[in-house]
């Protein structure tokens, strides 16, 4: 099945796709728990090798909470991306109410050792009418 990516960004050369899925086998809405699994394809359209070295997600619930979640890397890898190679990786996020957001941002390392931010596109979290 070909993923659909409904949300893209490109920063310095580096573009960041998702797509996202609410999962309601996985949620338990009887006890206000909700939960969407996202896939991810970074592109590395620049003439360096970049190194994935952190991420930083802003997770906003549909109260207005926000969870700020930073750490190394993703799902625990820190991918070498090659000129012209992807990365693809699949996580999940667990909310207390049907909507909310999420949007942030990788660092990367250049192979000279400086480092820039991509961005990761906005991407609302909305499970359908008919699942509350």
């Amino acid at each position: 099945m070909k993923e659909l990516f409904q949300h893209t960004a490109l920063t310095d050369g580096v573009t960041v796709r998702v797509a996202v899925n609410f999962l309601p086998e996985q949620s338990r809405i009887e006890a206000g728990k909700w939960f969407w699994v996202y896939h991810i394809r970074i592109e590395n359209e620049t003439a360096d090798t970049l190194q994935l070295m952190t991420r930083h997600w802003r997770i906003t619930d549909g109260n207005g909470d926000v969870n700020v979640v930073e750490g190394d890397g993703v799902v625990g890898e820190q991918p070498v991306l090659r000129p012209g190679a992807s990365h693809d990786y699949v996580s999940g996020c667990p909310l207390s109410t049907p909507h909310g957001s999420m949007e942030g941002h990788y660092t990367f390392r250049r192979s000279d050792g400086t480092e820039f931010k991509a961005m990761i596109p906005f991407f609302p979290l909305a499970a359908p009418a008919t699942a509350g």
